[in-house]
């Protein structure tokens, strides 16, 4: 057994990083930054190990560094990253990776270690249609010729879950939902049938059933072909499902590592403790409720007081006249064309109605294509309705052009979903969030900037960021500045189109903490969209449930949680993943 490296149990391991440390050349005046320090991981064959941590904590760049994908400026300062298992002498058919060259490791990308990157909006090409873009993988390494690998290509995207292949693998990636485009990503990874799976975030930015279907698919395809998965995930709840084994990432190093079950037990170090806490997911059965209760007259989640100390309940509704937004019978149609001329329309909003309370939370909630963000963008008047009527302070806006639209943009802000498409990459970051206060002309620069300052601290980060690009912050990071930017001006309606998703558990509910004292403090009003049903349920007063355009149910957030009548918001609530982990007996 010379030259295998064995694990406790006898079982030699596939991937092994001992003493790993990597850092970054950057603008700032630091210089160098140290992203990784002295990292020891093992993964054995057919196992999923999850590395978790906050954002800038290392853990993508751990991953990265096993592949020789680190951006730009990035370099292994120390350390081997020894994979392969063929046996014989030592050596042989082990290679440290972190000694390749560039042309070495390209031919172990692929073949032998597959990568599901994060966002498949900028993993994928967008002018190469799906199937060309799955076959690639099998002629670059010489395992198929041309036709083959186009016909590989839709067993491939069969194999990863997407319904009727052949025409998937014809189209383009924006013809496809996010989820379908993740398992696209699915199916180039696993190609070449490589040994292991470095997975980075694949599902962060998809809804609970979705999530679900597709970390189902991922796992059973393991096991078919024995493949190992490196997890990497700021979700908790995500790991606790699906890895055998969880490695927590701090400031670059693994404070903590163990079998999940004894690790979400009885963690030992005071970061994990800390990131179990924060974990909506893991406690979904009794979590922690960080919405502030409204005034009366409007709803709020069941056993919450007003100011004064009076009992609201938890049934009451939010009055037309009294409400910031009232949205009715919104209608919103988008053409089609159709073969032979003529013209058909698909309904994305059908007959939606709700209202939003001053100071008050109402949650939306639903898969992918339910019509959510669709709605949003027409509260916003970024979308014009087909139909129905938008009424924001009294003044109705559903036709409102000129200075009345953009009144009602000062007053209503939002924050993206996608922190690496909402920033511009030529911006420093006091540009990015000075911006709205530039365009409305509020301040100076130098009020500009204290503005600016503030607010950094606010979303928990330091005033340095200011000098620093987009480019050079983790996804968390930019979210958190996209925020910022989203408060500038200090609107009376946000509407959060997945303002989290991006960020990992602590700093997710720092940020959730943060609304809802500017809520509390200065009677801010949310429209809030997500598939964490876990979140929604910590910040929400309401929940609006969609699904095909229309609003199946609606209700005070603990009632719907308690006793959801409709099947669709049962079967999502099921989704929600962690949640047999709960946190009852765990030592905290």
């Amino acid at each position: 057994m010379d030259g295998w490296a064995m694990t406790a149990a006898g079982d030699p391991n596939l991937l092994e990083i001992r003493g790993l440390s990597v850092s970054y050349r950057t603008r700032t005046r630091t210089g160098t930054v140290r992203a990784v320090r002295d990292v020891d991981l093992d993964v054995r064959p057919g196992e999923i190990v999850a590395l978790v941590g906050e954002s800038g904590s290392g853990k993508s760049t751990t991953a990265h560094a096993v592949i020789g994908l680190l951006p730009a400026g990035g370099r292994v300062d120390a350390g081997s990253i020894t994979f392969g298992l063929t046996p014989g002498p030592a050596g042989v058919g082990r290679r440290d990776l972190a000694a390749l060259t560039p042309r070495e490791l390209r031919a172990v990308r692929g073949a032998q270690i597959g990568l599901i990157p994060q966002d498949p909006t900028v993993s994928l090409n967008p002018v190469t249609r799906i199937g060309a873009q799955v076959a690639e993988v099998l002629r670059i390494h010489g395992l198929a010729g041309r036709r083959g690998a186009d016909a590989a290509a839709v067993e491939l995207l069969e194999r990863a879950g997407l319904p009727d292949p052949r025409t998937r693998a014809r189209q383009y990636p924006h013809e496809l939902s996010g989820g379908m485009r993740q398992r696209a990503l699915i199916a180039i990874a696993i190609a070449a049938r490589p040994s292991l799976i470095i997975a980075d975030e694949p599902t962060s930015a998809l809804d609970v059933t979705v999530q679900r279907l597709i970390l189902d698919h991922l796992e059973r395809l393991t096991t078919e072909l024995g493949t190992a998965v490196l997890l990497v995930t700021h979700d908790l709840g995500v790991a606790a499902d699906r890895a055998g084994r969880i490695a927590v990432m701090s400031r670059g190093r693994i404070v903590e590592s163990g079998p999940t079950r004894e690790i979400l037990a009885n963690p030992q170090d005071p970061y994990t403790r800390r990131l179990l806490r924060s974990a909506p997911s893991l406690s979904v059965a009794r979590a922690k409720t960080v919405v502030r209760p409204v005034s009366a007259g409007q709803t709020v989640s069941a056993n919450q007081t007003t100011a004064a100390g009076q009992a609201v309940s938890a049934g009451q509704t939010v009055a037309a006249e009294r409400a910031l937004v009232v949205v009715e019978n919104l209608v919103k149609d988008y053409p089609l064309p159709r073969a032979g001329g003529g013209a058909r329309a698909l309904r994305a909003v059908d007959d939606v109605s709700f209202t939003i309370g001053r100071g008050e939370t109402l949650a939306l909630v639903g898969e992918s294509g339910s019509g959510k963000s669709t709605t949003a963008r027409l509260v916003l008047r970024l979308v014009d309705p087909t139909g129905g009527r938008i009424v924001f302070d009294g003044d109705d806006v559903t036709r409102a052009g000129g200075g009345a639209l953009r009144a009602l943009r000062r007053r209503a802000q939002l924050i993206y979903q996608n922190p690496y498409a909402s920033l511009a990459p030529r911006f420093s970051i006091a540009e990015v969030i000075t911006e709205p206060l530039r365009v409305f002309r509020v301040g100076d620069r130098a009020s500009r900037l204290a503005r600016a300052r503030e607010l950094l601290e606010r979303v928990a980060l330091p005033a340095s960021t200011l000098e620093r690009r987009p480019a050079e912050l983790s996804g968390g990071q930019r979210q958190r500045v996209a925020i910022a930017r989203a408060l500038a001006l200090a609107p009376d309606l946000v509407v959060c189109d997945e303002p989290v998703s991006a960020l990992d558990v602590s700093v997710q509910a720092q940020v959730l903490e943060l609304l809802a004292e500017l809520q509390a403090e200065i009677g801010l009003a949310y429209l809030f969209i997500s598939h964490d049903l876990a979140v929604v349920r910590q910040i929400a007063h309401r929940v609006a449930v969609m699904r095909g355009g229309r609003v199946v149910e609606t209700g005070p957030t603990a009632d719907l949680f308690a006793r959801p009548e409709h099947e669709y918001t049962r079967t999502l609530l099921a989704a929600i993943p962690g949640a047999g982990y709960a946190t009852a007996g765990r030592t905290a």
